[in-house]
């Protein structure tokens, strides 16, 4: 398995912060378009991009409008946004982040849910026991889907688990992790529910009333979005602001050299000490279920 590493720039927890992935031989790749959709494609093993560690706040992410879409923290009216702790969560519950090379097409409505995706690329939820780093790529079995509607748009969330973990040879389908991790699938139809309200919003809505679907239905939704992809980054459907930069892929008309990624790089702001974390980060809030 290829081994990837990381580039901080700027200081984490700041406006600036970019954090830049790099290959096996040192050269600058995007993580959205450049780390394969599969670890091993004969037994439906995927690679996963882990933006957020479990248990923290930060709401970072694949920048997919910025050139090589290094992770970095998202922005709401001039702030950094940190997820709110809704009783009984702290963060995330999960390992959080994405497969490379798929993209959920905001111009194709998608016949289960009845809406167009969100222009990113696909959200994993990985549920073994290891806390994962913030850049870590790990390879990952699918085992089912939930279709959250956010804001109107399709937002699959695909359940998965690492497959170094210690327990994964029991992790089959969706339904070994009812039978293995009880109360953790309903803790996730909370979680995604509730996680806006602190900020004003209504909670979320979901596809199937809520109910997740299994391995196959997941990796068919995959497959699905690694096709929209591959439209996105041969530019034969329009990405709008989606930075396709992009140094494997050699279909693609948005493929650049290695000088070039590292100039996009090295414009950035040099590696800081981090900013601290705003206190209110670790409020809990509390409020009456629906």
């Amino acid at each position: 398995m290829a081994g990837y590493s990381v580039e901080e720039r700027a200081a984490p927890h700041s406006l600036e912060y970019r954090l830049f992935f790099k290959d096996a031989a040192g050269r600058y790749i995007s993580p959205f378009h450049d780390i394969p959709i599969y670890a091993d494609a004969g037994k439906n093993v995927f690679n996963m991009v882990v933006e957020v560690p479990r248990w923290t706040n930060a709401k970072m992410e694949i920048a997919t409008k910025d050139p090589l879409n290094p992770i970095k923290q998202d922005v709401k009216k001039g702030k950094l946004r940190y997820v709110a702790n809704v009783f009984p969560h702290k963060g995330y519950i999960w390992n959080y982040g994405a497969i490379p090379q798929t993209w959920e097409d905001p111009g194709h409505k998608d016949e289960n849910t009845g809406c167009c995706g969100d222009n990113d690329p696909i959200d994993v939820c990985e549920i073994g026991s290891k806390v994962c780093s913030r850049g870590e790529v790990i390879q990952v079995k699918v085992l089912g889907t939930l279709a959250l509607i956010d804001e109107g748009e399709t937002d699959w969330k695909i359940i998965a688990i690492n497959v170094k973990d210690p327990e994964a040879d029991n992790y089959n389908d969706i339904n070994d992790v009812r039978r293995l991790k009880p109360g953790y699938l309903e803790a996730t139809v909370d979680w995604f529910r509730r996680y806006k309200v602190p900020d004003g919003k209504p909670e979320n809505q979901f596809a199937f009333n809520g109910e997740f679907k299994d391995k196959d239905f997941a990796v068919n939704v995959i497959k699905c979005t690694h096709e929209h992809w591959k439209a996105l980054v041969a530019k034969k459907t329009d990405g709008g602001e989606i930075n396709c930069t992009n140094l494997t892929v050699s279909d693609s008309p948005f493929c650049c050299s290695q000088e070039c990624a590292k100039a996009t790089v090295e414009a950035a702001p040099p590696c800081k000490a981090a900013n601290p974390i705003p206190p209110e980060v670790d409020k809990w809030f509390y409020y009456q279920k629906n």
